[in-house]
């Protein structure tokens, strides 16, 4: 069994960029104890938040997310600016074996790249291939960076291993879903189980299809958007959780 949860974390800002919301973000991610969590939107660092804001953890964001129940965590350093960095992460109950981080965005404080992380599945002879990413707003960048998705997969990924590929893909429209599905054999949970990927932009009134979680060489056993009290007034997206069988 494999749970995994895909949130675009908003910087631990609430939805309004008004209050800061971490600690709350992290009480939420615990109580579903996943196996596996996609992070975007991460702080590494921000020197004037560490300074003025209460309650902004000592140690780099995902370290505070991880502390409690993912011992193993990667994290990629992509939107880089004077007052500190933010991007991608993925938290992990099992060890990495490898992992790489290629930031694909043209814009230096952009967070768009692919984080990929290899685990071995404890008592199964199986490496499972996990990869986090965050796409551009523009239509042209998202269909170079899943370009780049795709020679990355080819290249690096055998065909018959497993892989998670989650995040925010800023696809409103579910068009660049078809590149995924048709060109990697990929799947995507939501709309498996659903008949149609998840709205989960804006979380208070969500009526665009941003996050997804692709599959393949894995049985999907269920997949639901977090939508209920207080996912809503957290991050400006909403999460997705999807449980697998190996």
């Amino acid at each position: 069994m494999l749970k995994v949860l895909t949130y675009n974390i908003h910087k631990g800002f609430n939805r309004r960029n008004r209050e800061f919301v971490l600690h709350e973000i992290r009480q939420q991610i615990e109580s579903i104890d996943v196996d596996v969590v996609f992070l975007q939107e991460i702080q590494g660092r921000h020197f004037h938040h560490e300074k003025r804001i209460s309650g902004w953890p000592t140690v780099s964001q995902f370290e505070f997310l991880a502390d409690r129940l993912w011992p193993h965590f990667a994290y990629g350093k992509n939107a880089i600016y004077d007052e500190g960095h933010h991007g991608n992460a993925i938290l992990s109950k099992h060890a990495f074996e490898d992992w790489q981080n290629i930031n694909f965005s043209r814009f230096r404080t952009a967070s768009r790249s692919l984080l990929h992380g290899v685990v071995n599945m404890p008592n199964q002879d199986t490496r499972l291939h996990l990869i986090c990413t965050h796409l551009e707003l523009i239509g042209f960048e998202r269909k170079r960076q899943i370009e780049i998705i795709r020679r990355h997969m080819s290249k690096h990924i055998k065909s018959g291993e497993p892989v998670i590929l989650a995040g925010d893909f800023n696809d409103w429209h579910g068009r660049m879903g078809q590149h995924f599905e048709s060109q990697l054999s990929l799947e995507e949970a939501h709309k498996t189980t659903h008949g149609k990927y998840a709205k989960t932009f804006p979380a208070n009134w969500p009526i665009l299809q941003m996050d997804r979680v692709y599959y393949r060489q894995l049985k999907l056993l269920e997949c639901e958007c977090l939508n209920s009290h207080p996912w809503g007034r957290l991050s400006d997206h909403l999460p997705l959780y999807a449980q697998f069988s190996l």
